[in-house]
């Protein structure tokens, strides 16, 4: 019969053992410590001896959990910097104002968070006294590091900016009420208060994932030689219940693999999300360890404070660390609000040798540990922590920091599941905090029940201490600043210009076009090296494999192996100092590389131009909300949506048929959105956006913009570019060609439309254009809208211009007045994208458009199915003059018949 304890032989490990007696002897001694101390002692040998393996470098399976103890003993810390007994004054101070804050601002009903900051106070306390460099910094002049702040602990940032003069007690006043223009906003964000915020991290999950590709950016600046970034560090902090998102996970090991020892996480373990526990019934903090050494990160937890250190010399059998380990964090989380008396009969009172153990304790040293003392609450562990992060190198380090989401705010918010929700605190509950804190405050400071903010006074020693040890790091932290960066040159018109004579018989893509204009821009001598092309694998899809071997692909192992196609004239090149980010297929990480490379302006005080080129059905619909933080951090560049369209990507079908793109896009305040049609419209539309973003700033016009554009796959003859339709391009619609222009022949007082049409479906009007006039002798102007975006803005300026007294005409009907007939607008999107100018158009309206879901056919069967081919036009067209009697009825029935549809 099998001993159920002795070692099987591993049925994965098929090397040939080349000394089985010793193999045996190995395994002859495990057996041996299991029968006589018992399986606990022999799985913590095994602990070890892995533990020491893997510190030896031995190619062993990484060890993925540890016990739920701290990584580093209280007597291997290192002796902290600064003076301790300040440091507590100030976070004392910095955890009052934070409270007060919010608790004044729920007297007028706009909500905030206090538990929050309670809980993390001594992450960021520490970070700022000791490690966050700022913008002066002498070894990272312009940049220092980059912090990503957890959202809801805007109100501790505040406190200490408030406490080291950059804000007034009229700001904190103004916390969550911005609309008077002196306000604070609710969380950290660039665009409400941009001296201050850098990143936008309140929705959750994109901090993480952005930091990741903040680190990897500053890494990609450094190897390209634009700026030296070696010793800027990207920290996020993060809470453990934000962990659940797949955002925050989504590129852990892009961080190990490219070895970004440049960046921490600082996850905030309190156990506790908004609702409840985080892993009520398991333990969060070793999944997370799990996670994170799984892919290859340096885990460091901080859990238990000095209190701690007692009992665990006591636990000469382990008996201590095994019950920590099993304990499920709700669990942890009711013993923070029960007395000594439950915890020696539930914690204690499971295992023999902890009731032995627990007799050795007083009840006062029980409730210190199990209330009061854990990692994140003591700054010297803090600092051990952040000490052993920035000093570890070839990989990122997660610090794992357990603390009480409340804490010092009294029994009432301790660990209680609601306290995210709970905005106040009564005058009593103060006065207690105060006491706790051992604060200055006189009850007589209470006036009709308003808590007072508190301050030292500017000349105190609190705000001296910190006020030198921000100028000994580089100045205050967080701060964004626009550095004065002389605008870029202009590139060449020729550039642009090319592409003004059309293509003459040569069918060419839009997606082509623009590829083509970005290569001669890449060339330009004084500006092509701050481009960044950003694809997410699908180079080769929109004709950007030739850019492989000029630019090179960013690695930053270079190219360890010789390419299959290193004969070939496009072969594929991979290079430290690489311009293209070929992310793989990530559209969420395509969005980070773009947001770090769009803000690098105000992060660097170096200006980058990225573009983004993806798939447009995967793009505004994936990773809207990095499009929204994107516009929140105040980034600029391309997006460029791809094989757009919903009827012109052939046979790929529903999940790849954009049909609805700019409507999304149309709901961000910064995005540019426009839909060319034709090669010289993209490049007018990229020569503006380069002066808008880049160049001279304008009065009145706002540079914080991005711009979006579609580009198709659809080959067609681009014709050259009419003169003195500039305005009309950037504004949105230019009279294309009428059909006396195009050369048709149309009988006297011919009844007329005008035909409106955007991208792809351009070419449909124009064939309509055709039919119309040779078929039905009806007359038509073609227009090319390349923006509907955009004409509907600048109509609702108008509006809210007519509004304040002033005398203002939208653009859209300037362009239209005059023009015969009614209007019919057509593009490849859902009629909702044309339909947003409807209302300034003083002429009959309707629209075409592809509603509904996509399918898989050919161009032209798809086109008939949505009904926005030419000969649908046609029939439309008719249709909308037959109402107004301007040709028979007859002639709609006839169409339709002649048409098939």
């Amino acid at each position: 019969m099998t001993d159920p304890t002795a070692i099987q032989p591993s049925q994965l490990d098929q090397l040939p053992d080349r000394d089985p007696e010793e193999t045996a002897e190995w395994q002859a001694s495990l057996d041996a410590v299991t029968k006589a101390a018992g399986p606990h002692r022999a799985a913590y040998l095994m602990r070890r001896t892995l533990e020491r393996a893997e510190g030896a470098g031995l190619a062993l399976p990484k060890l993925l959990e540890t016990d739920y103890v701290n990584t580093i003993p209280t007597s291997a810390e290192p002796a902290p910097e600064g003076d301790e007994a300040l440091e507590q004054r100030i976070a004392g101070w910095n955890r009052w104002n934070a409270a007060a804050m919010v608790t004044r601002g729920s007297k007028h009903g706009v909500g905030g968070h206090i538990a929050t900051f309670a809980s993390a106070a001594w992450l960021y306390e520490t970070g700022f006294n000791h490690f966050f460099r700022g913008k002066e910094a002498a070894d990272a002049p312009g940049s220092g590091d980059q912090l990503y702040i957890q959202g809801h602990a805007s109100p501790g940032i505040y406190a200490r900016a408030f406490l080291d003069g950059r804000l007034t007690e009229a700001h904190l006043d103004n916390f969550r009420q911005e609309a008077g223009g002196n306000g604070l906003p609710s969380y950290p964000h660039p665009r409400r208060l941009p001296w201050l915020w850098e990143f936008p991290t309140v929705s959750m999950g994109l901090g993480p994932l952005s930091a990741i590709y903040q680190a990897r950016f500053n890494r990609y600046l450094t190897n390209r030689g634009i700026k030296d970034l070696s010793a800027s560090h990207v920290w996020a902090f993060l809470g453990d219940g934000e962990m659940d998102e797949p955002e925050s996970t989504a590129a852990l090991a892009l961080a190990a693999r490219e070895e970004l020892d440049n960046l921490t996480f600082v996850i905030n373990c309190n156990l506790q999300r908004l609702d409840g526990p985080v892993r009520a019934n398991f333990k969060i903090v070793q999944e997370l360890e799990a996670q994170f050494r799984g892919a290859g990160w340096n885990v460091v937890k901080s859990l238990w404070g000095t209190a701690w250190d007692e009992l665990f010399q006591l636990d000469t059998t382990g008996a201590l660390v095994r019950r920590l380990r099993e304990v499920p964090d709700a669990q942890v989380q009711t013993y923070q609000t029960r007395d000594a008396a439950y915890i020696r009969a539930d914690f204690f009172g499971k295992d023999p040798a902890l009731a032995e153990l627990s007799k050795l304790v007083s009840d006062d040293k029980i409730l210190e540990c199990f209330h009061l003392s854990r990692g994140g609450h003591e700054p010297r562990k803090v600092y051990a922590a952040y000490r052993a992060a920035v000093s570890h190198k070839g990989a990122p380090t997660v610090i794992l920091a357990q603390t009480v989401k409340g804490f010092t705010l009294g029994r009432g918010f301790a660990s209680k599941n609601a306290n995210h929700q709970m905005k106040k605190l009564s005058t009593d509950e103060f006065k207690d905090m105060r006491d706790l804190l051992d604060l200055p405050i006189a009850d007589s400071a209470f006036v009709d029940g308003v808590v007072p903010y508190g301050h030292p006074g500017a000349d105190s020693p609190e705000v001296r201490y910190l006020q030198e040890r921000r100028a000994a790091l580089g100045g205050p932290a967080p701060a964004r600043r626009v550095h004065p960066v002389a605008p870029l040159p202009a590139p060449a018109d020729k550039a642009f210009a090319s592409f003004d004579k059309g293509s003459g018989s040569q069918s060419v893509a839009t997606t082509m076009a623009f590829v083509r204009l970005v290569k001669d821009l890449i060339r330009d001598k004084e500006t092509g090296r701050r481009w960044v092309p950003i694809v997410p694998d699908e180079a080769r899809t929109f004709g950007m494999e030739s850019l492989f071997p000029s630019l090179g692909i960013y690695s930053p192992k270079g190219q360890t192996y010789e390419p299959v196609d290193r004969d070939q004239l496009m072969y594929y090149r991979e290079a430290q100092d690489g311009q293209i980010l070929n992310e793989g297929i990530t559209e969420a990480g395509s969005m980070a590389d773009f947001i770090a490379a769009s803000t690098s302006y105000a992060t660097h005080g170096e200006t980058m131009i990225p573009f983004y080129i993806f798939y447009s059905m995967f793009g505004w619909q994936r990773t809207a909300d990095q499009m929204w933080q994107l516009g929140d951090q105040l980034g600029r560049g391309f997006l460029v949506g791809a094989t757009a369209g919903r009827t012109t990507l052939t046979g790929e079908g529903l999940q790849h048929a954009d049909g609805h793109s700019p409507v999304i896009a149309a709901t961000n305040p910064a995005a540019m959105s426009y839909d060319p049609a034709f090669a010289y419209e993209v490049a007018a539309i990229v020569k503006d956006g380069l002066r808008r973003m880049y160049g001279e700033p304008v009065a009145g016009e706002d540079q914080d913009v991005f711009y979006y554009l579609t580009v198709y796959n659809e080959p067609m003859p681009q014709p050259a570019k009419p003169g003195g339709i500039d305005e009309g391009i950037v504004k949105g619609l230019y009279r294309f060609n009428t059909a006396e222009s195009a050369g048709l022949t149309l009988p006297v007082n011919a009844p007329r439309i005008q035909l409106l049409g955007s991208g792809t479906a351009i070419h449909w009007a124009l064939k309509a254009q055709r039919m119309l006039a040779e078929e039905w002798g009806v007359g038509s102007d073609v227009w090319s809208a390349t923006s509907w975006t955009e004409l509907r803005r600048d109509a609702l300026e108008a509006d809210a211009a007519v509004l304040r007294g002033e005398d203002r005409t939208p653009f859209l009907r300037k362009a239209l007045a005059g023009a015969e007939g009614p209007v019919l607008a057509v593009s490849d999107y859902m009629r909702q994208v044309p339909d947003q100018i409807a209302q300034w158009v003083e002429q009959d309206w309707t629209s075409l458009g592809a509603d509904g879901f996509g399918l898989s056919d050919t161009r032209d069967a798809a086109r008939r199915h949505f009904g926005v081919d030419a000969e649908s036009v046609v029939v439309a067209a008719l249709a909308q003059l037959a109402r107004r009697g301007e040709v028979p009825a007859a002639a709609v029935k006839e169409s339709r018949e002649r048409y098939g549809l």
